[in-house]
């Protein structure tokens, strides 16, 4: 059995056209970072070559000219991280990546918390869904729409899940306290975002997204699920621990370098 893609459409008709940089050695995707005016996104190009670094040094050079302060990468791998710190990229953030194997077990799991419905997220609700974000996550984290939709467009099959209160009349655009992005390739998948309000967390709502996504990776036929999360937030380390999921080495950086003007050496 096949589940049907979660806003997929809908991705597909507004999705976020991608920044393509080509520096002559090598293509970057760039773009505003969570909706900043001064920070930019540079990061590699899905299932391209690993970047080289006179390929960053050229890109953060038109990053430079066209007024960009700041550069961020994506969550790397340590593969992926050489070209970068060779063009003075230094640590922002460091991640846990874990991974645990999709199970045909998955495809039977239906936990909810009592008083809390999940369902298939309308366009309408996306700004809640944002608010929630904006609750759960600091600054430098917290998804603008734009962030959203890439989330939802990021793979060629996703599930946008929201949890609202049963008590609250089922609408587009009403109150949500939780919402989950999975996504899919091929045979592995992605718990891309999830994120709870603070005031409903230890309600089992987290649990309960995970469990609902690896179910719909498990009809789909998807064999993995991995997921990446801050290194210092330990309580959704021992819940992704406690679901079966393990650590993997070397785990994920978030880079970030300055891009000041170059300056001209003025007169002797």
């Amino acid at each position: 059995m096949t589940a049907r893609p979660t806003d997929r459409r809908d991705a597909e008709a507004i999705r976020p056209r991608p920044s393509l940089l080509d520096t002559g050695v090598g293509r970057f995707r760039v773009g505003p970072h969570r909706g900043t005016t001064d920070v930019v996104m540079l990061a590699p190009v899905p299932g391209g070559p690993l970047s080289r670094p006179e390929a960053v040094r050229r890109a953060l050079t038109e990053l430079r000219a066209v007024g960009w302060s700041r550069a961020v990468t994506p969550a790397l791998a340590p593969v992926e991280q050489e070209a970068y710190l060779a063009n003075g990229f230094a640590l922002r953030e460091r991640l846990h990546l874990l991974e645990r194997p999709v199970r045909l077990g998955d495809a039977r799991s239906r936990p909810t918390p009592i008083g809390i419905r999940l369902g298939r997220a309308a366009p309408a609700d996306r700004l809640p869904a944002l608010e929630v974000d904006r609750l759960a996550f600091d600054r430098f984290w917290r998804l603008d729409e734009r962030g959203l939709l890439e989330a939802v467009a990021a793979t060629p099959t996703a599930r946008f899940r929201i949890g609202q209160p049963v008590d609250q009349p089922r609408e587009p655009g009403g109150e949500v306290v939780a919402y989950a992005i999975t996504g899919r390739a091929g045979r592995r998948g992605y718990l891309q975002r999830l994120a709870v309000d603070p005031s409903y967390r230890r309600a089992g709502l987290a649990t309960a997204l995970i469990t609902d996504a690896t179910r719909w990776l498990a009809r789909c036929g998807a064999r993995t699920v991995v997921v990446n999360t801050q290194e210092h937030n330990a309580a959704a380390l021992a819940l992704y621990q406690h679901l079966g999921f393990v650590l993997q080495p070397g785990g994920l950086v978030v880079l970030e370098a300055e891009l000041a003007p170059a300056t001209t050496p003025g007169p002797p």
